[in-house]
């Protein structure tokens, strides 16, 4: 980084990205269960993490070039459309995981792995299929070690507030509306500002009553890299709290 930048980074909450492992990304969603055993997940994680490390130069581009032209430079379109992508990407796979993970917790709290196991060993049996036999097989795990059911379950509390912050900013980029709210349009889907710290392009949150303040792609990586699944988890105090923020519940205007 120039020393421009780094002058100006001095009371940045952001890393410098040469501070950054190269894998870093990739080793914290590796953290999550199944993805170590699930090669279709691992690869999506890698994928994620390829293009972290492409745009994260890309944004700090950006941002030298705003600093020395002042107007927009012609790279923030390319960025824009990248910077979506992006958390479409990182939505899709943190929603495929958090969904396995339910899906596990529930089975369990009904006593219905077994089950669930019988029915995919079958299906599997007519048509030999990767995907399901990677499913049987952590069902299996499950079954031998049903620790892993709350581990699963305390790694969902850990993700759910990067999750939903990330769901937020994807429902109204995809969909132009407010998450939860589908009869209230967003603010400003899909625009995004260069954030003066590290280039990534920032989104505001909003719920139809305030705003929530910003969030750009950087910020979701970084809330990815920084899962700490060895630290206590949100409690129900936190999340209830979290959600009444989000959501506006309770708010009255003045």
């Amino acid at each position: 980084m120039d020393e421009n930048l780094e002058e100006h980074d001095e009371g940045s909450r952001y890393d410098d990205p040469d501070a950054i492992g190269s894998t870093a990304l990739y080793q914290s969603l590796s953290n999550l269960v199944f993805f170590s055993d699930d090669m279709y997940l691992s690869s999506q994680a890698q994928n994620l993490n390829l293009v972290d490390q492409f745009l994260m130069p890309l944004e700090y581009k950006v941002l030298r070039e705003l600093f020395e032209t002042d107007s927009t430079p012609a790279d923030t379109h390319f960025l824009l459309a990248q910077s979506q992508m992006w958390i479409f990407a990182a939505y899709e796979l943190l929603r495929n995981w958090r969904q396995r993970a339910s899906e596990i917790i529930k089975w369990h709290a009904n006593h219905g792995l077994e089950q669930k196991l019988a029915s995919l060993k079958e299906r599997h049996k007519a048509d030999l299929h990767f995907g399901l036999r990677i499913r049987i097989e952590q069902i299996e795990r499950v079954l031998n070690d049903e620790a892993i059911v709350a581990e699963l379950d305390r790694q969902r509390r850990h993700i759910y507030i990067p999750f939903a912050r990330l769901e937020w900013v994807r429902v109204s980029l995809a969909k132009h509306e407010v998450s939860g709210n589908p009869k209230q349009a967003a603010l400003m889907p899909g625009y995004g500002r260069i954030n003066s710290w590290c280039g990534s392009l920032d989104f505001e949150l909003e719920n139809g009553k305030y705003s929530m303040g910003y969030i750009n792609r950087r910020d979701i990586a970084d809330s990815i890299r920084d899962l700490d699944f060895t630290a206590e988890p949100p409690d129900d105090e936190t999340i209830e709290s979290f959600d009444a923020f989000m959501s506006g519940k309770g708010f009255e205007p003045d």
